[in-house]
């Protein structure tokens, strides 16, 4: 039976291959979201969750990463990657019919897989933050068999493909002679132990999926979109690993009122026309509550009034940014007969009455 041809694993990430480290762990976590059997009911999508996995697990490591870039395209699949350069000339200049060294044997522990969940903020959580407490649904350690995957009162096997060696191999032709290579054995994934009677309750895989509450810290000035990482909170590892990670996709809703841009502010403050002329002090509400803000006699339309220290603390940082005011003076569309009379009586007396006349033009800008 000729040899399957394995997939690119950039293309079962949906990336190019000039892609950035960034470019693939985003396209992991969107398809891990997609693909994962306790989300997704298709019958082929934890077969696909696999691919993924494995094709990050290759790709997101830069050593395995260049040696796949170099050898994938020629015959090499992710099951034979070279420990050094040494293999290289073992099995290209002086391994005819030798096989590749064997790596060390897996062990039946394995690290949880990570999980992820999304939290809506408001814009005042976003930028003082906020302890929330989120639901999710992870794996767990069985109870029934204290994440052996086996049935009480029953151990592992060795396994019947492997013998035991955790690997298999596979002979590969080329011009160069016979190449023996070993990969982990597809039974036992490497381990080299078979569950012959599986757990009832986790079925054989030592964990069950379990809803649960996880308190989640945000910091004060996160954005939107920003992603969290609540380490140790993902799935249960197998066999005593690890447990994977809790990333935490944040969405903070927008204000009615100010516009954030960085850890600045920014607002429009609407001022009558005789208080922009005359002066005077107006309270406004900022993130922190009522604020005094002097408005000076005579303030032109688009003045900008800075409120230092009033706008988005810096994350991970001391200070804050500020808030920004941009001054809209509200002239009067309807008038009564007395307001106009003063209106025009004020334009009497500045010279300004009559129609017609000639306009100043300046430069744009300040």
């Amino acid at each position: 039976m000729a040899r399957q041809t394995p997939p690119d694993l950039y293309g079962v990430l949906g990336v190019s291959r000039d892609a950035t480290d960034d470019e693939i762990k985003r396209a992991y976590r969107r398809l891990a979201r997609e693909l994962h059997p306790d989300v997704n009911g298709d019958p082929g999508a934890e077969q696909r969750f696999k691919e993924v996995t494995a094709a990050y697990e290759v790709l997101s490591d830069p050593a395995k990463r260049r040696r796949y870039d170099m050898f994938g395209s020629q015959g090499a699949t992710p099951d034979l990657f070279f420990s050094d350069f040494g293999d290289i000339f073992d099995v290209f200049f002086g391994g005819m019919g030798r096989r590749t060294r064997r790596g060390p044997r897996r062990t039946r522990a394995q690290r949880g897989g990570d999980i992820f969940a999304e939290l809506t903020l408001t814009f005042e959580e976003a930028a003082f933050g906020v302890e929330q407490e989120i639901p999710v649904e992870a794996l767990s350690t069985c109870d029934r068999c204290e994440g052996t995957g086996c049935e009480p009162g029953t151990h592992p096997s060795r396994c019947s493909r492997c013998g035991g060696t955790g690997e298999v191999q596979d002979v590969q032709r080329s011009i160069f002679g016979t190449v023996l290579t070993a990969h982990a054995c597809p039974t036992c994934r490497g381990t080299g132990e078979e569950i012959a009677s599986p757990c009832v309750a986790c079925r054989g895989d030592g964990r069950v999926p379990k809803k649960q509450v996880v308190s989640v810290e945000v910091p004060a000035g996160v954005t939107d979109g920003l992603e969290l990482r609540v380490s140790g909170a993902g799935d249960a590892g197998r066999a005593g690993g690890s447990p994977g990670d809790l990333y935490v996709s944040l969405h903070a809703r927008p204000h009615p009122v100010f516009e954030r841009r960085g850890t600045d502010l920014f607002a429009v403050l609407e001022v009558p026309m005789t208080r922009a002329v005359l002066g005077t002090e107006l309270s406004v509400r900022t993130l922190d509550g009522e604020e005094r803000v002097r408005i000076e006699p005579g303030t032109d339309p688009g003045t900008v009034i800075r409120l230092k220290g009033r706008g988005i603390p810096n994350l991970g940082r001391r200070g804050r940014g500020d808030l920004f005011l941009t001054v809209q003076v509200q002239t009067p569309r309807k008038l009564s007969g007395e307001e106009r009379r003063a209106i025009e009586r004020l334009a009497e007396l500045r010279g300004e009455s009559g129609e017609g006349g000639d306009a100043t033009l300046r430069p744009p800008g300040p």
